[in-house]
């Protein structure tokens, strides 16, 4: 597995990125590798938030003087930003939610509950997250629908589609993971909206950690829903989005009432707000969605492709490395593959994964251990958590050193006992 991430520097994104020059109680400096939970933010972020408070801070769509006009043409020039970005069909097309958490239980309550009865079929995969098995499990649970799962082959490192014609009678709707959050997997999306789409049924896409990575267009895709998180492409947490494709509003009803999600209130009945708006209840989160607009317009400098190669670079790097060094090490997924993520999920022979992470903080050294909110693809694999590093395009090789190097002296105290 070769290492082709010299043609891009990292130095540039690193410098905007105040955490990263942090150092920890401990005195050591901080190495970063848990962005597969979520990024850092830099100061372009943090500056977009900052002056929102202090200069802009109102309410939006409601109040006609000078603060509540800047916060609302702030707040909707973001979702003009990001519905380009998404490749939204128009603006109105991008409904803002709490995260890819929300959005997916969004379809789920929104679509799933007034559309799917005991005679349809609900097709998943084994690599998804909790936030895409749940809502599918409580409505299949109300409306009888039945749950199918495309498995994950052999190796454990990919998705197994040799009987997804199969897999695919009387399925109403697909949800898949974009890229797995465990194995860095880039799931061939593609082939399966592709095939969901001849059975006529409809495919929702789980973006959050393929946001990072790649761009992401939904048109191109030709999804029905596509949602993702600001917090792992360098915004805010507590903010995401669910791009809805073409005539999907006609089929949904709302499940949250309140402000701004309606045209007229009556004291028996209520109508509502077009498209988009009819899911935003209540006051949003303003100061996130602008913050997230500057995490935007902060990637469009970097060259996604480059980046992608240079975070499968670091983790390539670090699964050899790992290889190298630790005796019986077992790693998770396939480094080999130039589409996946740079993501090393992986198992220490003698140490428990959430043991490990508290050893590596003491290096400075932040890691991920766990299940990963993915339990279903744990069992798959036949463990019940492992350590996971996740490369980001601020980080570099001396990132993969110090976490090899922390590794190494840790191995060394476990090996000698």
């Amino acid at each position: 597995m070769g290492d082709n991430s010299s043609e891009y520097d990292p130095s540039s994104a690193r410098s905007d990125v105040p955490i990263l020059s942090r150092i920890l109680p401990n005195g050591r400096s901080l190495v970063y590798l848990d962005n597969a939970a979520t990024t850092q933010k830099p100061h372009q972020v943090i500056e977009a938030i900052t002056a929102y408070y202090e200069l802009h801070n109102s309410n939006v769509h409601r109040a006609l003087h000078t603060l509540a006009h800047e916060a609302t043409t702030a707040y909707e020039g973001v979702r003009d930003r990001l519905a380009t970005w998404f490749g939204a069909v128009d603006r109105d097309h991008l409904i803002f939610t709490s995260g890819t958490t929300e959005a997916l239980n969004l379809v789920a309550r929104a679509w799933g509950m007034v559309n799917l009865s005991s005679s349809d079929v609900i097709l998943l995969t084994e690599m998804e997250h909790h936030s895409s098995h749940v809502p599918w499990q409580m409505v299949a649970a109300s409306t009888g629908s039945e749950i199918r799962h495309i498995p994950v082959d052999e190796t454990g490192a990919n998705l197994d589609l040799a009987n997804l014609d199969e897999l695919l009678d009387d399925v109403r709707v697909v949800g898949c993971v974009h890229t797995s959050n465990v194995l860095g997997t880039r799931n061939p999306v593609e082939e399966i909206i592709a095939a969901a789409k001849k059975r006529g049924a409809k495919v929702v896409i789980d973006a959050a950690q393929a946001a990072a990575h790649e761009r992401i267009d939904a048109s191109a895709l030709g999804c029905d829903f596509l949602a993702a998180s600001s917090h792992k492409m360098f915004g805010p947490t507590g903010v995401g989005c669910l791009v809805v494709s073409p005539g999907l509003f006609d089929e949904m009803q709302p499940f949250l009432g309140g402000g701004d999600m309606i045209k007229e209130v009556f004291l028996q009945h209520s109508s509502y707000a077009e498209k988009a708006h009819q899911y935003e209840a209540g006051t949003p989160k303003i100061a996130e969605v602008i913050g997230w607009g500057a995490s935007v317009e902060w990637l469009r400098q970097f060259d996604f492709e480059a980046v992608h190669r240079h975070t499968l670079g670091l983790a390539r790097r670090a699964a050899n490395g790992l290889v190298e060094r630790i005796s019986n090490v077992r790693i998770f997924g396939d480094h080999s593959d130039d589409e996946n993520a740079g993501i090393v999920s992986f198992l220490h022979p003698m140490i428990h994964a959430n043991d490990l992470a508290t050893l590596l903080d003491t290096y400075g050294v932040a890691v991920r251990s766990g299940h990963h909110c993915a339990q279903p693809l744990m069992r798959r694999l036949g463990v019940s958590a492992t350590s996971r590093v996740s490369f980001a395009l601020y980080n570099n090789h001396d990132d993969v050193d110090r976490f090899l190097d922390a590794m190494t002296d840790i191995d060394s105290r476990f090996s000698s006992t």
